[in-house]
C-alpha cells in the first residue's frame, strides 16, 4: 500500500485506528503497519469507561502509532447523546438503553475529524462480522467522510483470540493473556457483558459478570428516595434524601446516581436482544441511573402531555431508539424524530421522586408546573368540581359508533340465521305446486 514520492522514496497511506488497548486493536494497530504498510494514528475517546487511559496511550506507541490522540469528551456525550436519549425515553425492544449505541456516532466523528487533520485516507475500527458496532462505524464514517476508507481488519483475517495472542507474541506487542470469559463494553451510560456462560440463555448470570451493580440480597435493607429535577426534558439536579445532599449538573449527576443506585442493586438487565445483522444475542446490561432517569422522565412527560401527544410519542420512542442501536443516526428521519421530541420536552419541566430498594426502583411522586392534572376535578370528593351528569352525554356519544356496530352485526347475524329457513319453505311451497299439477293431470 505504499506509494512513491518525487525523489523514488515511499510514502506510507496514512489511517486513524480508533483504539481501546484491548487485543483487537492492539493486534490490528501491528497487522496494519507490518502486513500493509500502513501508518497507524490512534484515537483513544474518553467517553467515562473505568480505565487508565494514559496506559493506553502509553501502549498505542510501544506497537509503532506514529502519533496518538486522547480526547476527553464526557460533556459531549452527555449533551449530545444521552440528553437525546433520555428525551425520546430510549429504550431498545423496550430493555436496553442503547448505551453502546449512541457511544459509536461519537467516536466515529472524531475518528473522521483526525483522519483529516492528519491528512489520513482511511479510519480503521476493530468490529467482528457479527455484531452491530461495525454497521455503526460503516455507516456513520460513510455518511460523513465518503472520501475515507473503512478498515475492518477482523472480517479479513481468520485469526482467533489464540491466533491474535501469538502473532502480537511474534511481533513483540505486550499483550493480557489473561483470559475473561466475558466481553466488556461501558461508558458512563451503562455497561454491557456477553460470551462465556452468558451465551447459553438458560444459565443464570454469575455475580462475576456485573461489575457496577450489587447483588440484590447484598444491598441495603432501607430505602433511598431521590429527587430529580427536569428542565426541557433535561436532568440537571437531584437531591439524595437520606444524606440531604443535592448534586448538580446532568453528568455529575449520572455518575452519582449509578453509585448510588448500583449499590441497591438497580439497573440489572438481562435481554434476549435482536442483532441488525439478523443474529440473536443474549446480552447483560447495568444501567443503573440510564433506567431511573429514563422512567422518571417517562413519567413527567405523562403529567404535562395530552393523551393523545403520550400516545403518539410511544411510537415516535421506539422508532427513535431503533434508529440509534441500528446505526441510523445521520439518517434524516431521526433527525426529523428529534425536532418532534424536543417539542413534547419544551414542557417537560418538573421533579421526580423515586424509591431504589433491594434490586427494583418505583417512581412515587411528581410534580409539575405545566401538569395537566387538577386535584379539584380528578378528586373522588364530594365537593369535586367535577360535573358528574357530564359523562352521561359523553358516553353517549363516545359510545355511539360502537354500539351501531354491534347493532349492524346483530342484524346480518339474524339475516343469515333465517335464510335457510325461508328456503325450505319456498321449496315446500314449490313441491306442494308440482304435486297439485299432477292430480290435475290424471283427472
Amino acid at each position: 500500500m505504499a506509494k512513491k514520492n518525487a525523489d523514488g522514496g515511499s510514502v506510507k497511506k496514512k489511517a486513524v485506528l480508533l483504539f481501546s488497548g484491548g487485543l483487537d486493536t492492539s493486534t490490528i494497530c501491528k497487522w496494519l503497519q507490518a502486513e500493509h504498510g500502513w501508518e497507524i494514528v490512534t484515537l483513544t475517546l474518553d467517553i467515562g469507561q473505568h480505565e487508565d487511559l494514559s496506559k493506553v496511550a502509553e501502549k498505542a506507541r510501544k506497537i509503532g502509532a506514529v502519533s496518538h490522540y486522547t480526547v476527553d469528551v464526557r460533556e459531549e456525550f452527555v449533551r449530545a447523546c444521552i440528553i437525546p436519549a433520555i428525551k425520546a425515553n430510549a429504550l431498545y425492544q423496550g430493555i436496553y438503553p442503547v448505551g453502546t449505541s449512541i457511544a459509536r456516532p461519537l467516536i466515529a466523528k472524531y475518528g473522521v475529524e483526525v483522519a483529516r487533520k492528519e491528512g489520513a485516507v482511511a479510519v480503521a475500527h476493530g468490529c467482528t462480522g457479527k455484531g452491530n458496532d461495525q454497521v455503526r462505524f460503516d455507516i456513520i464514517i460513510k455518511s460523513m467522510a465518503p472520501d475515507l476508507q473503512v478498515l475492518v481488519p477482523v472480517r479479513e483475517w481468520n485469526m482467533g483470540r489464540d491466533q491474535e495472542i501469538a502473532y502480537c507474541k511474534a511481533h513483540g506487542v505486550s499483550v493480557n493473556e489473561k483470559k475473561s470469559q466475558f466481553s466488556v463494553d461501558e461508558n458512563l451510560w451503562g455497561r454491557s457483558a456477553e460470551c462465556g456462560v452468558l451465551e447459553d440463555p438458560w444459565n443464570a448470570p454469575p455475580e462475576d459478570a456485573f461489575g457496577w451493580t450489587a447483588a440484590p440480597e447484598r444491598t441495603p435493607n432501607a430505602p433511598e428516595y431521590v429527587q430529580v429535577d427536569f428542565k426541557k426534558g433535561v436532568p440537571v439536579s437531584m437531591l439524595v434524601e437520606s444524606a440531604g445532599k443535592r448534586v448538580d449538573g446532568t453528568l455529575e449527576l449520572i455518575l452519582s446516581l449509578n453509585k448510588l443506585a448500583g449499590a441497591h442493586g438497580v439497573g440489572r438487565l438481562d435481554h434476549m436482544e435482536d442483532r441488525v445483522v439478523g443474529l440473536k444475542s443474549r446480552e447483560v446490561y447495568e444501567y443503573p441511573a440510564a433506567v431511573v432517569l429514563i422512567s422518571a422522565h417517562r413519567d413527567l412527560e405523562k403529567l404535562v402531555s395530552t393523551t393523545h401527544t403520550n400516545s403518539f410519542k410511544e411510537g415516535v420512542d421506539a422508532m427513535w431508539a431503533r434508529l440509534a442501536y441500528s446505526g441510523l443516526w445521520t439518517d434524516p428521519l431521526i433527525r426529523s424524530l428529534n425536532a418532534f421530541i424536543d417539542s413534547v420536552n419544551e414542557k417537560v419541566t418538573g421533579t421526580v421522586r423515586v424509591m431504589l430498594h433491594k434490586g427494583a426502583f418505583r417512581v412515587v411522586g411528581r410534580k409539575s408546573a405545566n401538569a395537566i392534572y387538577d386535584f379539584n376535578l380528578s378528586s373522588y370528593n364530594i365537593d369535586s368540581k367535577f360535573d358528574q351528569k357530564n359523562s352521561v352525554g359523553f358516553i353517549e356519544l363516545w359510545g355511539l359508533q360502537t354500539r351501531m356496530s354491534n347493532a349492524i352485526s346483530e342484524k346480518a347475524r339474524a339475516s343469515r340465521s333465517s335464510t335457510p329457513q325461508v328456503g325450505k319453505e319456498k321449496e315446500k311451497e314449490q313441491v306442494n305446486i308440482g304435486l297439485a299439477k299432477a292430480k290435475k293431470k290424471k283427472k
